[in-house]
């Protein structure tokens, strides 16, 4: 079943420093207080989204809020099981990096939805805040 969350506006988190493997930004969207930018078929955070995960995870370790990852790849071959495979493992990867900051397991949740749908760049991970 679906739960309907009420979502709060995030925290400003100034943007990193981009490369040309990956960037962080603040996306306009409510509730969205990041957006990972991946290059290619990278799964692997870098410097710069690690400083930027670092600090959402200190700010948000202590509350009740919960995280949504949405995880987005795009679609290079005819079996669209790669690209949310691609998603997932992009996800993982920004979970596993909140938790060894800090945030409980229990409150991530993890949507990898493949190949987007939404006009938003195809290789990408949105952070959301959401309120319990």
């Amino acid at each position: 079943p679906v739960q309907n969350r009420a979502v709060t506006p995030p925290k400003a988190i100034a943007p990193a420093p981009t490369s040309s493997e990956q960037t962080a930004a603040l996306p306009p969207a409510d509730g969205q207080a990041l957006r990972l930018l991946f290059e290619g078929s990278t799964t692997k955070l870098n410097a710069a989204a690690q400083q930027q995960l670092q600090q959402m995870a200190a700010a948000f370790a202590a509350n009740n809020k919960r995280i949504q990852l949405k995880a987005f790849a795009s679609a290079k071959s005819d079996r669209p099981s790669t690209a949310r495979r691609e998603s997932l493992s992009r996800a993982l990867a920004v979970r596993s990096y909140l938790i060894e900051n800090g945030v409980r397991s229990t409150r991530i949740d993890v949507r990898a939805l493949g190949a987007p749908s939404d006009g938003g760049p195809s290789d990408r991970v949105d952070v959301i805040l959401l309120t319990q």
